[in-house]
């Protein structure tokens, strides 16, 4: 044999003798199985938990915007220098509460003008009727002309055009000498002013902005399928509306009913506009926040609802842990539908009520495995010394040649 063969005999000799030693270090005692190794008929501890029957609402949820029902910017409706702000920014206002006075002086001096002007003409008007009471007295009738009659006649509708004119201008400086006591016309909160005491205001300054929060709308946009739902919840009187919160999703607003679906759904973004209402007495919503909108479309009666936690993804389908009544489990295929809450969701096909589903220690299962029926919170019980000595037992023996 040549020095070649030789040694690539040797190589290959060596190679199966380096493979069985390695099985051999992996090798285990059946009998250390037995007494320390995992024993694959042992109960596996899961936490279970039974399929329930409720009603289940229905909701749909979207993000929204609070706006205001009324949101009013005060200008003045006269010019003049503005003598006092009588309101506190940020804070409640009364509908006709006093928010600022303008100086009244000049609007003043017109109205007690007009007020003069009409108190003249009235004096004239009535010497021009006493003078037309003469002339045309039958007495003097023969000795004045029918010229002065008809010149007398229209001075007296001359001086009555005065007199309404005098009163108009009157009434027209009344208006704007009131135009000076500017007055809340809503109830609201005060914003931040706009101008201060001293300016020269006119019709074009801001005084300050009145919104209304009591009661408040919440707008926001739905899918266009969800538009029948809507709709039918809507004539059922059942469309109720719930604020929550944008970050942690807990309700700050729970009496909102649904005030208005638009009349037309976009075309860009294939969604619906609705508006809810809420009687906001607390003042928690506020115009301007944003918040996610819950609204009730139907409710699911006697809805079977398992933890969401139970359900687990398969290739084909979700499906479920169930325990049998021997203790052992099957994989269930399941249909579910909406969810209940952020824990549960309603499952219609594949269960029924009173099922024991494994909600936790699913990753240890397989089907026909024994399991140890565990109630929520519950921990499985401590192991026995014996238990315990067989597995220190196992994990002295198990192993046989060099560690790896």
């Amino acid at each position: 044999m040549s020095r070649k063969w030789k040694i690539a005999l040797a190589v290959v000799v060596l190679v199966v003798v380096v493979v069985f030693g390695l099985r051999a270090c992996g090798r285990k005692d059946p009998a250390d199985l037995k007494q320390g190794g995992q024993d694959s008929n042992k109960p596996v501890p899961v936490t279970v938990e039974a399929v329930t029957s409720q009603d289940v609402p229905v909701y749909r949820n979207a993000t929204g915007t609070v706006t205001a029902l009324n949101t009013v910017t005060i200008n003045p409706q006269t010019s003049g220098r503005l003598m006092s702000l009588d309101f506190t920014e940020g804070q409640p206002v009364k509908k006709g509460q006093v928010l600022a006075r303008i100086d009244p002086r000049e609007l003043q001096a017109s109205y007690d003008q007009a007020a003069a002007s009409k108190k003249q003409n009235q004096a004239q008007l009535q010497t021009a009727r006493d003078t037309n009471a003469r002339l045309t007295d039958p007495a003097y009738a023969p000795y004045v002309a029918r010229t002065d009659i008809d010149t007398q006649k229209n001075l007296v509708a001359q001086y009555q055009a005065g007199v309404a004119a005098a009163d108009a201008a009157m009434q027209a400086a009344s208006v704007q000498l009131q135009y000076t006591t500017i007055v809340s016309p809503l109830d609201g909160i005060a914003g931040i002013r706009g101008v201060d005491v001293g300016n020269i205001v006119s019709t074009s300054s801001s005084i300050v902005t009145i919104t209304q929060v009591e009661p408040i709308y919440a707008s926001f946009s739905l899918p266009a399928q969800d538009l029948g739902a809507v709709r039918a919840a809507q004539a059922q009187g059942k469309a109720s509306v719930a604020a929550l919160d944008s970050t942690d999703q807990h309700v700050i607003a729970g009496d909102g009913v649904l005030d208005v679906v638009d009349n037309q759904i976009s075309t860009d973004t294939n969604t619906f506009a609705l508006r809810a209402r809420f009687p906001n007495a607390d003042h928690v919503l506020w115009p301007g926040q944003f918040v996610n909108v819950r609204l009730q479309v139907g409710n699911i009666g006697a809805g079977l609802v398992v933890p969401t936690q139970a359900v687990q993804r398969g290739p084909d389908s979700d499906y479920v842990y169930v325990v049998q009544a021997d203790s052992t489990v099957k994989m269930q295929d399941v249909t579910t539908s909406v969810e209940v809450g952020d824990t549960h969701v309603v499952v219609t096909k594949g269960l029924k009520a009173g099922d024991r589903v494994v909600t936790e220690g699913q990753f240890r299962l397989k089907p026909n495995a024994k399991v140890d029926a565990l109630k929520p919170g519950q921990a499985p019980p401590e192991p026995t010394a014996e238990e315990l000595q067989q597995a220190t037992h196992g994990q002295k023996g198990g192993r046989r040649g060099p560690p790896r």
